[in-house]
């Protein structure tokens, strides 16, 4: 009698040969990039609240006197392009196409659970970031308005 032949053991790669698992990884990298994103710019020196918004006020002051005057715009210095800048559109990139292998992953009628997780998590990350964005708008906004409810205590009258 002859022994079977022998069966092929499973490649540990097997998983990464399916649309859905490439999905998953790039929804996965684009939640890590909005969260990234996030938390970057805490790391990086900054003066504190309190001189950034005196700043603020002051470059309005000297604005508003200038344009009473009569006086011509300085020219303005390009701002320091900060490191984790490309995240801004990086991770939404990212987000979109795990969302599309997602599709391609259920077109092709694989494992429906890594199709659904891929177009989860990137459709959270793109959700994450475009909230993030509002909320920062929503407190420049009331930065904002707080500044010009004072506007009288900035010109000193």
């Amino acid at each position: 009698m002859s022994d079977p032949a022998p069966t092929p053991e499973p490649s540990a790669i097997a998983p990464l040969r399916r649309w859905g698992a490439w999905a998953v990884l790039a929804g996965a990298a684009a939640l890590l990039l909005v969260i990234f994103q996030i938390a970057g710019p805490a790391f990086e020196p900054r003066p504190s609240a309190g001189t950034q918004i005196g700043e603020i006020a002051g470059e309005i002051r000297r604005s508003a006197w200038r344009s009473f005057f009569g006086l011509p715009r300085p020219e303005a210095a390009p701002a320091p392009v900060s490191p984790t800048a490309w995240l801004a559109l990086a991770a939404p990139v990212l987000g979109l196409l795990a969302v599309v292998l997602s599709l391609i992953s259920g077109l092709r009628g694989e494992n429906r659970r890594y199709a659904l997780y891929g177009a989860g998590l990137g459709a959270t990350a793109i959700a994450f970031q475009y909230v993030w964005w509002l909320a920062l708008l929503f407190v420049a906004a009331v930065l904002l308005h707080a500044i010009i409810t004072n506007i009288g205590d900035i010109f000193g009258l």
